[in-house]
């Protein structure tokens, strides 16, 4: 359950999703001017959006919900040509984290090479 009244910050370009906790802090710092212990929450997505990231402070130190789809991609909220960063509602991310693109082509399944 988010917060209510939390802010939410989703960077739209793609990061590697190997980084960890002052990588994210960082990119907090220098794409959006803000600090990563606002208790403000900041979503990132890997190349594939198939898997996000969620960088929040909790009050005690910082915390990264990691999530990676089984079957399909995440939606990205709408945004301006040429934005970086979006800020959406709670009820925005509830929705996103819940949403799998529908019109996403299924993934192939692998053929077999028979000898």
């Amino acid at each position: 359950m988010i917060p209510a009244g939390v802010e939410v910050f989703v960077g739209l370009e793609p990061i590697d999703l190997r980084w960890g906790f002052d990588r994210l802090a960082g990119l907090v710092t220098e794409r959006l001017g803000r600090d990563a212990r606002s208790r403000a929450l900041f979503v990132f997505f890997g190349k594939r959006r198939d898997a996000l990231k969620v960088l929040f402070f909790d009050g005690t130190g910082l915390c990264l919900f990691y999530k990676r789809l089984d079957a399909g991609t995440f939606r990205l909220p709408l945004a301006a040509p040429g934005e970086t960063t979006l800020t959406i509602e709670e009820r925005a991310l509830e929705d996103l984290l819940d949403g799998v693109d529908l019109d996403a082509a299924p993934p192939r399944a692998r053929r077999t090479v028979r000898h």
